[in-house]
């Protein structure tokens, strides 16, 4: 079984770097796929209350038998929920689904600016956080000017930003706001929905190391310090997914690797989607 390295948080909690997501999973298939990814080592699980399976999640932790401090698990308040008093309903419904007592990471799952309801809604993260239900808060989707808003009125700095991130969309800018802040970027959709697999770069990599090109991106974001949550049902990408440990990408192809940055957006624009 692999040692998955982590990544520790600005209030010194430590995550595993490479996770397991369930994006898209349904939720009468979201127990097995839990189950397959803890078996083959995964310790670190993301879901969301809008995703559905928050009880398969659950089901699956259950029946592991890991010890829940070996575990780090991160769920999302949906946009519908925002706002201080529906947040934290929200929150004890999600951590009811989930069958926990405290959950490691809870996140704003959108900004939906529109609304300009996540002020309101970090003030209720930052009550579940100092009572304990939370071991840390942060944020997902958020851009540089939400994040910089959120800062001014906020008592504590969010742990994580999840963002789309990719070789296609890479986030400089915002990945280096992070850095300034002391923020961890994790990156959902870390293989583009395979739309960077077939890249010359990606295969030439795969090609010389004799790993898969999915492999050789996960362990692009590794080496650049990304956290990633890549998502599979099929037991042998579950495994693959977390065999890249073994090898290590030069400077040479961290640099092509970023030359695929072009903007390639495969999920909505924070900016717009209320």
């Amino acid at each position: 079984m692999p040692t998955i390295p982590t990544v520790t948080l600005a209030n010194g909690v430590t995550m595993p770097q490479l996770g397991f997501g369930v994006f898209q999973v349904p939720d009468e298939e979201t127990t097995a796929a839990v189950t397959s990814a803890l078996r083959a080592g995964y310790r670190s699980i993301d879901t969301a209350a809008i995703y559905g399976n928050e009880r398969g999640v659950g089901r699956a932790l259950a029946d592991s038998g890991i010890a829940r401090d070996e575990l780090f698990i991160t769920t999302k308040l949906w946009n519908a929920d925002q706002g201080h008093d529906a947040t934290l309903a929200a929150f004890d419904s999600s951590l009811e689904k989930l069958g926990l007592d405290h959950v490691d990471l809870y996140l704003i799952h959108w900004p939906t600016p529109a609304r300009d309801l996540y002020l309101d809604t970090w003030r209720a993260l930052e009550k579940l956080y100092a009572d304990g239900r939370t071991r840390a808060i942060g944020v997902s989707n958020f851009q540089p000017a939400h994040l910089e808003r959120l800062l001014g009125a906020a008592s504590v700095v969010p742990a994580v930003n999840q963002i789309e991130l990719h070789p296609g969309l890479q986030q400089a800018e915002l990945r280096e706001f992070h850095a300034r802040h002391g923020i961890t970027t994790e990156a959902w959709s870390p293989l583009a929905q395979g739309a960077v697999l077939t890249d010359d770069a990606v295969t030439t990599i795969a090609a010389a190391h004799g790993k898969s090109p999915a492999q050789v991106v996960l362990r692009w974001h590794l080496q650049i310090g990304n956290v990633v949550i890549p998502k599979s049902v099929t037991e042998t990408r579950i495994r693959e997914n977390l065999d890249v440990f073994d090898f290590e990408l030069s400077a040479q192809e961290i640099d092509a690797l970023t030359g695929l940055d072009r903007g390639l957006r495969t999920g909505p624009d924070p900016d717009t989607l209320n």
